[in-house]
Order: C-alpha cells, then sequence, then structure tokens
C-alpha cells in the first residue's frame, strides 16, 4: 500500500454503505449539515455528484454513515483550495493522494499565472508605447499567444533550419542554449523580445537562408554531432572574454574553433582554410541572426551566451584574416 495514500484510503465509501441498508447509528441530512457545518443544500449536491454516499430510510430521507463527516470534512478542505470534484472523488476513492492532487492543481496554477503575467506584461508594453509604434507594437504581440507557444515556434525554426542529423539529446541540449525560456514574471522589454524572436523566427527568407547554409555544410561536414561538441568547447572558452567586454582577437578560443571545424572538414589550420570558413559561416553573421542573439540575452539576462560567444568567434575569424 503507498504510504501517501494510507489517510485517503481510510475515507473510503464504507462497505455496509448500501442502498437499503440502514444501521442505528446512522445520520440524518440536518445532523451532518450541523456536525460540518456545510449547507444542507451542498450535501445533497454532493450525494448526487456521488461524492457522498447515503441510504433512504422507510420515510425516504438521507441517512449517512458517521464517516460521512470525516469525508465531507475532507472535501470542504479540498473545495476551499480550489479543486474539482473530479479531482476530490480521486482521492476519496483512493485512486490518488491528496499530495498528488494538490500538486497537480499547483502545476496548472502555475500555467495560468505565467499566461496573466505575459498578458499583463504585453499590455503594459502597447500601453507605454509613444503614438509613433504603437501600432508595429500591437500588431508584433497579437501574433504571439504566449509565452511557451512563442518557444515553441522559434524552437521549430531551429528544428526546420538543421538538415544535418543530430541525436534528441544533443538538439535538446543545443535548444537550452538558443532558446531562452519565458520569463515567469516578464517585463514589457522581455515580451516585445521574446515577440521580435518568434517574428524572426517566422521569417521564411531567413529560413531559407539558414537552410542553404545547412545544405553546402551536409556537403562538407562529416560529423555534425563533433562539430556541436568543439565549437561548444570554444564558446566556452571565448564566455570570459565577451564578459569581460573584450574586442575578438586570435588566441587560444579560436584555435579551438577553427580546429573544430578543420577537423570535421579533413583540413588544416591555415590561412587559406580561415577564409573558405569565413565565407562558410557568412550566414550566422547577417544582421538578422546578430539581431536573434541579441534579443536572447535580453530576455534571458545573459550575456554569454551560445550566440553571443559564436558571433565573438566569427568577429576573431575575420579580423585574424585582416592582420
Amino acid at each position: 500500500m503507498n504510504p501517501q495514500r494510507s489517510e485517503d484510503i481510510r475515507l473510503r465509501r464504507p462497505s455496509g454503505a448500501r442502498p437499503g441498508a440502514l444501521r442505528d447509528d446512522t445520520l440524518g441530512i440536518g445532523d451532518l449539515a450541523r456536525l460540518t457545518g456545510v449547507p444542507v443544500r451542498t450535501i445533497r449536491f454532493y450525494c448526487d455528484e456521488a461524492i457522498l454516499d447515503s441510504v433512504r430510510s422507510t420515510g425516504g430521507h438521507r441517512r449517512f454513515d458517521p464517516a460521512a463527516v470525516d469525508r465531507l470534512g475532507l472535501v470542504r478542505k479540498l473545495r476551499g483550495l480550489g479543486l474539482g470534484l473530479v479531482s476530490i472523488r480521486h482521492v476519496l476513492d483512493g485512486e490518488r493522494s491528496v499530495g498528488e492532487v494538490v500538486a497537480a492543481e499547483r502545476a496548472a496554477l502555475d500555467i495560468q499565472l505565467a499566461d496573466l503575467a505575459w498578458r499583463r506584461a504585453s499590455l503594459r508594453a502597447v500601453e507605454e508605447a509613444g503614438p509613433a509604434e504603437r501600432a508595429a507594437r500591437l500588431q508584433l504581440l497579437a501574433a504571439v499567444e504566449c509565452g511557451p507557444a512563442a518557444r515553441d515556434a522559434v524552437i521549430d525554426f531551429w528544428r526546420r533550419a538543421m538538415l544535418a542529423p543530430i541525436s534528441d539529446a544533443m538538439f535538446t541540449a543545443f535548444v537550452s542554449m538558443a532558446v531562452p525560456a519565458p520569463p515567469v514574471d516578464p517585463t514589457p522589454s522581455q515580451v516585445v523580445a521574446y515577440a521580435e524572436l518568434a517574428a524572426l523566427a517566422a521569417d521564411r527568407s531567413l529560413t531559407r537562408a539558414l537552410l542553404e547554409r545547412a545544405r553546402v555544410n551536409i556537403e562538407l561536414i562529416s560529423d555534425e554531432g563533433a562539430l556541436m561538441a568543439g565549437v561548444g568547447e570554444a564558446c566556452a572558452l571565448a564566455a570570459p572574454r565577451v564578459l569581460a567586454g573584450e574586442a575578438p582577437r586570435d588566441g587560444a578560443e579560436l584555435e579551438r574553433f577553427v580546429a573544430a571545424h578543420a577537423g570535421v572538414r579533413g583540413s588544416g589550420d591555415t590561412r587559406e582554410f580561415r577564409g573558405r570558413l569565413l565565407t562558410d559561416l557568412e550566414y550566422d553573421r547577417e544582421p538578422r541572426m546578430r539581431r536573434y542573439w541579441r534579443l536572447v540575452t535580453e530576455v534571458s539576462g545573459e550575456v554569454a551566451t551560445l550566440g553571443s560567444t559564436h558571433l565573438w568567434l566569427t568577429d576573431s575569424l575575420e579580423r585574424s584574416l585582416r592582420l
């Protein structure tokens, strides 16, 4: 027996509570109402909804087992927490524990509160916009239903943009770095930034550009997973430089970055290879992608994101070719 449900199981319907069975210690509906503080009409309603069992006396009146006092007391407490009758019935029948239904209700409430917080921030964003930008902001925000929906749209964008096969685990890891979670209590600027992310994700010309790059890379890159792992290491090395606000430069971070690309392209780190690599990475450096990563920083509050460190490395690559 599940120990979490021991209290709930004691509140199951008594085995003797069968229609027509009447014991001397049964309670009338008025007695039950006085003992529990629950109105008679509410008790009748619970009987009709199969929350409470009763039997009929010879005069046709409802009679209740004494266990109904504890059962109805628990019902009243759970209703006071806002739980629905279906969840309460599961507790009373021993199908779920109080802890389980309360946790489920809290999780559902968290989602509702997050949706309300998103709506409130969206309304404020439109309210605080100047007359010249209000119409554009209204159109931008109206296209985004809520934070989770916006995040799903951005994830789908990256899924479409990746043609090379990678594992589900690696894609999940990438998404965790490239797609910020919607803030629980967003500011108006964060909502606007996330709506802009969703708008970029819906930009078909951007998707086509990334797909064009992906098709070229499929022919050049032997192992996309190894490349992502190597680039991830280079980005981690570059993160302190980005956090410190240092300008792009040659160094160990760039060497690891170039080595990761050279390794999956069957090449060495030469000036000629660096030139070809910069051309291959041109789509990652185009204005819309730079904007994408600036928006990620604005939403998440993180400066050294995957995108900002990657851009620092590609800018370092360009600088190394100018020297």
